[in-house]
């Protein structure tokens, strides 16, 4: 199911409330890393913060493999709404997925693929179960390139290799995420914004607001580069 907001009277039987946050902060952290991979391994969104002198931005992310239809429509709502999925450049390869466009010019050099859709048991493409679906397929290493569409409803990106070592990226950030719990190497993202008027993008304090309101985990690229950089082997976080 989607994430429910917490309330702190029913904080002891809401399972994704993050308990030492029941009260009121009185100033700004993250959330361990050790318990956000745990959390995202359970299948979980988190939220994900870059560097505030680059994009200063907040993604939801959750592992394409459990992306079910509410949790498909629950990140469609409180998103942009453009939401993406990263995947390794290797496997773009094999489903046959080219760059977007010959010439990047996108400013932090994000990678966009061809969009597809997944062809089989979908309609337009545009609806949550449409866009889960599709994210499902690329992340099963059954799938071919003949079981999707183009252009379709959900945007590829390609992560470069080496993950977030090597460009401290969103998308990076959701294939390392996946590869260090132990799950396929897919992952779903997209960019926070506010509850106003004007659909602001979503920044470093709105985006801690908002993981404790859900009971998400919320870490940094930096972050997760440093869990890397200190577990050089590679090692996936244990599942018990």
């Amino acid at each position: 199911m989607a994430p429910t907001a917490v309330s702190p009277a029913l904080s002891h039987t809401a399972p994704a409330v993050l308990k030492r946050h029941a009260a009121p902060r009185t100033s700004f952290s993250f959330d361990p890393i050790e318990s956000a991979l745990a959390a995202f391994q359970a299948g979980e969104f988190l939220v994900v913060m870059d560097s505030e002198d680059r994009e200063n931005e907040g993604d939801l992310i959750i592992a394409a493999s459990h992306c079910t239809t509410e949790k498909m429509a629950w990140m469609i709502k409180h998103t942009s709404g453009y939401i993406c999925i990263a995947l390794p450049g290797e496997r773009l390869n094999e489903l046959e997925l080219p760059m977007m466009v010959p010439e990047n010019q996108d400013r932090h050099r994000t990678a966009y693929t061809v969009t597809v859709d997944y062809k089989h048991g979908t309609t337009t493409g545009i609806s949550a179960s449409d866009r889960s679906a599709t994210v499902r397929a690329l992340a099963s290493p059954d799938s071919r390139p003949s079981d999707f569409t183009r252009p379709g409803h959900m945007v590829p990106l390609r992560a470069r290799a080496g993950g977030v070592l090597t460009r401290m990226g969103h998308t990076e950030s959701a294939v390392d995420l996946c590869v260090l719990t132990g799950l396929s190497p897919a992952g779903v993202l997209c960019e926070l914004v506010n509850d106003d008027a004007q659909g602001t993008m979503a920044r470093r304090d709105d985006c801690r607001a908002f993981a404790d309101k859900w009971g998400l985990k919320m870490i940094s690229v930096e972050m997760l580069a440093e869990w890397r950089r200190t577990h050089p082997d590679g090692q996936t976080i244990n599942s018990s």
